[in-house]
């Protein structure tokens, strides 16, 4: 065993005794140590009942006989950090969060992990971890939460940012009634996009990712997931052995299936760097191309995630993927992906049937999200071309540019953009930002204002996965660097075709490169504590973002 370093021999005698100060007794000692790596915090819904999933997976273990050692990472609340400050936060605690799991680790030599994570940056975090250090390992997702119910219809997080415009009346009620408790917000969002896809990479038990935090199963699989890890302990199978390209691949064409978050084109080459794999955007574009969107889930179709999992979940989507994927891969059940999927059964088939499309006739041809490239956008940016009505799938108008997400916010609602703008938000890039917000609350904006379907946004930031509409995002070379949309002024024209997979500055070249002698990087925003860390050592978005 790996932790035989920490306790066996003579001269171990200081660790054995530090370990039974715990608790532990001899026997305990001699058994193969797991840690339970669990995000439970009071600030996120979607983590408020990980310390019961704990105790479960906890559970789990000592009865497969290991001994089980707690411990916590970081997590930060998009939602609670959306709109200020705290969001430059966000995208950084993903590499704070696998530094912290990394140290633990190694550390104390652990036998193997069991990982308890549900939201958006905390869950990739998690799984860059389990690449780098490369120990048996399985993903308990904490699960999402019940949508709410009010005006008669369900709700979710969404409603409220995009109904804060509205009437007194309405408002209240969705404050009151879209979040109902615990779990992940309840539409296809970053945390629950991510969910699905580390169950389609193997390296949840099938079924976790869809199960709701309320649900009691959520309970019965965190232990049997404790259960497993010693499995995976005797048979030494590794992150690596079950991260593979093709389950990359596995998981990419379920994001494309199910038309998730655009913020997984950060999340998926990070998670491959660190397993020791080559990614980069085309190859989202490539398979979406060729893989149907089967799931028309919130925010750019009508079913939540309750929906999904009444439908049969990851692995009904990946069922009718089949010919698809690569059915060879090896999960956490200790099995390939094709043995999993012939045990699955479908046991709602009316609510299967009116969720998930076929592949002879699915919701779109292609899948979820888009990759575009051009004069604008020279190493690419992502858009979500599921959540974008047919109207706006191309679009030309004149720049309505602004240097930060405020500044945007302020024209939006000031009636400062109009019925066929582009609106650009620059400067919130990985280095600009620095951190890369989200900017959730101009898109809402302009949806609660009726413009989505006249106004489309391009920005070097990134998106919530709540986003729905005409919003380009990651646009690389960022401002901060001198991309080209730093040098883009109000009334230039930009011409968007997604189909095309095109975003274009119609300026001329020669007046290009004036502006080009003439621009000055910024003074940065930040200029000490982990942000200014960060700006420094964080590589473009289409790299993922991260840290090098």
């Amino acid at each position: 065993m790996r932790s035989d370093v920490t306790k066996k021999g003579r001269e171990r005698a200081p660790h054995r005794a530090l370990l039974k100060a715990t608790g532990l007794c001899d026997e305990e000692i001699r058994r193969p140590f797991i840690g339970v790596v669990n995000s439970f915090n009071d600030f996120i819904p979607g983590h408020i009942h990980l310390d019961k999933l704990g105790e479960a997976v906890k559970a789990g273990i000592l009865s497969a006989g290991g001994v089980p050692f707690e411990f916590q990472t970081i997590g930060v609340c998009d939602g609670i950090a959306m709109g200020h400050k705290g969001m430059r936060y966000s995208l950084p605690s993903r590499e704070l969060i696998e530094d912290s799991i990394e140290i633990m680790a190694e550390a104390h030599q652990l036998d193997g992990l069991v990982m308890i994570p549900t939201c958006d940056k905390i869950v990739p975090g998690h799984i860059m971890a389990a690449g780098r250090l490369n120990l048996p390992t399985i993903v308990v997702t904490g699960g999402p939460m019940m949508p709410g119910f009010a005006c008669d219809r369900e709700l979710d997080l969404i409603n409220v940012f995009e109904g804060w415009q509205g009437e007194d009346e309405t408002l209240a009620a969705l404050e009151e009634m879209a979040c109902p408790g615990a779990g992940s917000c309840a539409g296809l969002f970053t945390a629950n996009t991510m969910a699905c896809l580390t169950e389609a990479m193997g390296l949840s038990l099938p079924g976790c990712a869809t199960i709701h935090a309320v649900d009691a199963r959520k309970m019965r699989i965190a232990k049997l997931s404790g259960m497993k890890i010693m499995d995976l302990v005797k048979r030494n199978i590794t992150a690596r052995q079950i991260v593979t390209a093709a389950a990359l691949d596995n998981a990419i064409r379920v994001d494309m299936a199910i038309g998730g978050s655009t913020n997984t084109v950060l999340h998926i080459p990070a998670i491959a760097a660190e397993f020791g794999l080559d990614m980069d955007l085309d190859r989202f574009d490539r398979l979406s191309r060729e893989t149907p969107h089967l799931v028309n889930l919130r925010p750019g179709g009508p079913h939540h995630i309750l929906d999904l999992e009444r439908a049969g979940g990851v692995p009904a989507v990946m069922k009718q993927l089949t010919p698809m994927l690569s059915l060879d891969a090896l999960t956490v059940t200790g099995r390939k992906l094709g043995e999993n999927l012939e045990a699955c059964k479908i046991v709602n088939p009316l609510a299967n049937a009116a969720v998930i499309s076929k592949l002879q006739s699915p919701v779109h041809a292609e899948g979820g999200i888009a990759i575009l490239h051009g004069s604008l956008a020279p190493e690419g940016a992502v858009v979500k071309q599921t959540a974008v009505s047919p109207a706006m799938l191309k679009h030309t108008g004149p720049a309505r540019v602004y240097d930060s997400e405020e500044e945007s916010m302020a024209g939006i609602v000031s009636g400062g953009v109009k019925a066929g703008d582009v609106v650009i938000i620059r400067y919130e890039g990985p280095k600009g930002g620095p951190g890369m917000r989200e900017t959730l609350a101009p898109t809402s904006a302009i949806a609660g204002a009726g413009l989505s379907e006249s106004v489309a946004l391009i920005t070097d930031g990134r998106f919530s996965g709540g986003t729905r509409g005409p919003c380009i995002g990651h646009v690389s070379p960022e401002a901060a660097v001198g991309g080209p949309i730093a040098l883009v002024k109000d009334g230039d024209m930009i011409s968007i075709d997604i189909p095309a997979r095109k975003v274009e500055l119609f300026v001329d070249p020669a007046e290009m490169e004036r502006r080009k002698a003439a621009w000055k990087a910024p003074e940065p925003k930040i200029t000490g504590g982990i942000l200014a860390r960060y700006r420094n050592s964080v590589t473009s978005a289409s790299k993922g973002s991260v840290l090098r």
